[in-house]
């Protein structure tokens, strides 16, 4: 066999079905995509930022930068935690990556042996299970609770947390992550909930993760706490980047922040350096425009109010619709911009959410993502960033879809 066995992880079930949508698109359908969270798609890159990117390039800014990332992107990655959340970090705790997909590989080439375990929470983001698999790694799952509005099951995660210490296998464990406001359900966690997994991560003595992507895409009145806030004196990593804040996802710019100074965060801010360093460097012309994206706090507010007061409208406008759907349940999201409904699978002539997916796609021309995809199956995801009319349009399908299909 020529292939690897590990190449059998390298699967994106957000894109899985891009092939039988590019068939359809060939035979002159047209697919609407809500698989995807691009908001670039729908709310164009703020100006500034791409004069900023032609910038760099006209004066020349195309050469290999440091490993890590260069001076202007980390003072002003350095200036936008101190501000917003009043952290001071230093240069050398920050390493820029390819996106935050970078970041999750230098996590698990860093920390994971085969055999090795990691805490990840059902539903999670589809590229953190890979990640760790082709690293060796094994997951142990715990969840995310959709009776309380997919906030953290913490009884089951302590009484998990007990059994692994009392056989010993805790020490196998080499982080647990979570996603902050979440994807694929859109849920902000609440600030007890994140006290409670900083002291279990503390007391275990487990690396903490915080993806915090979607940091500034918040509303409905929630209220977001970064991890960065709650986790002084103990280690752990908070994950960002250009992509969704900064309306940039074509940037493929990311960070790793490892804000402590501890045995642990010193030797992995060495060895994320040192693969860093493999690789060469980033984009450099992105890392001059996300450097001003993030300096230019006057026009950054302009285009996040603009971008979140839209996503609101769209997010809760599709919740309206779906909520007339009587073979599904749904939970509001109050961050990101993604809607996770259920299916009543026992209700309906379809054997599981794949087969949801796949039908919807051939039938109705409209592209969504398996829950499964994301660990929790009989779920589909939808992504809000349309406008209202392809909103209309496409849930009102996807609910005549399961009244068709419907076994009474």
């Amino acid at each position: 066999m020529i292939l690897s066995k590990r190449s059998g992880y390298a699967v994106n079930p957000i894109l899985e079905e891009d092939v039988v949508a590019a068939e359809l698109e060939r035979r002159g359908k047209k697919v609407i995509k809500l698989n995807r969270g691009d908001p670039a798609v729908y709310f164009p890159t703020p100006k500034y930022i791409i004069d900023s990117y032609v910038k760099a390039l006209k004066e020349g800014k195309t050469q290999y930068s440091d490993a890590t990332g260069n001076k202007e992107i980390k003072a002003a990655i350095m200036q936008r935690y101190k501000s917003l959340y009043g952290l001071h970090i230093k240069e050398q705790d920050i390493v820029v990556t390819i996106g935050v997909s970078e970041a999750l590989s230098f996590i698990n080439d860093t920390l994971i042996n085969p055999g090795d375990r990691a805490i990840l929470f059902k539903p999670y983001y589809a590229q953190y299970l890979p990640k760790l698999q082709l690293s060796g790694g094994t997951p142990i799952f715990e969840s995310y609770y959709e009776k309380d509005n997919w906030n953290i099951e913490l009884s089951h995660l302590n009484k998990s947390i007990k059994e692994l210490k009392e056989s010993g296998k805790i020490k196998k464990v080499k982080y647990l992550l979570i996603t902050n406001p979440n994807n694929p359900t859109g849920t902000v966690l609440r600030k007890e909930i994140l006290e409670e997994i900083v002291d279990i991560a503390n007391e275990n003595n487990i690396l903490l993760i915080s993806d915090e992507i979607y940091d500034e895409i918040v509303y409905n009145n929630a209220k977001f706490t970064s991890i960065s806030n709650l986790a002084k004196g103990v280690p752990h990593i908070i994950l960002n980047g250009a992509s969704k804040n900064y309306d940039s996802t074509g940037f493929r710019l990311g960070m790793a922040i490892i804000p402590e100074d501890d045995d642990l965060s010193t030797k992995l801010k060495q060895k994320f350096t040192d693969f860093a360093r493999i690789r060469l460097s980033v984009n450099t012309p992105s890392q001059y425009a996300f450097a001003e994206a993030m300096r230019n706090t006057q026009e950054h507010k302009k285009a996040i109010t603009y971008m979140v007061k839209e996503i609101e409208k769209r997010v809760n406008h599709s919740m309206k619709i779906l909520k007339e759907n009587e073979y599904i349940d749904v939970v509001e999201p109050n961050g990101a911009y993604y809607i996770f409904p259920r299916l009543h699978i026992k209700d309906l002539k379809i054997k599981n959410d794949k087969e949801f997916v796949s039908r919807v796609l051939k039938e109705e021309y409209i592209q969504l993502t398996r829950g499964s995809g994301f660990g929790d199956p009989d779920h589909f995801r939808i992504v809000s960033l349309p406008p209202k009319e392809i909103l209309d349009y496409s849930l009102n399908r996807i609910n005549e879809f399961c009244r068709k299909n419907a076994k009474r």
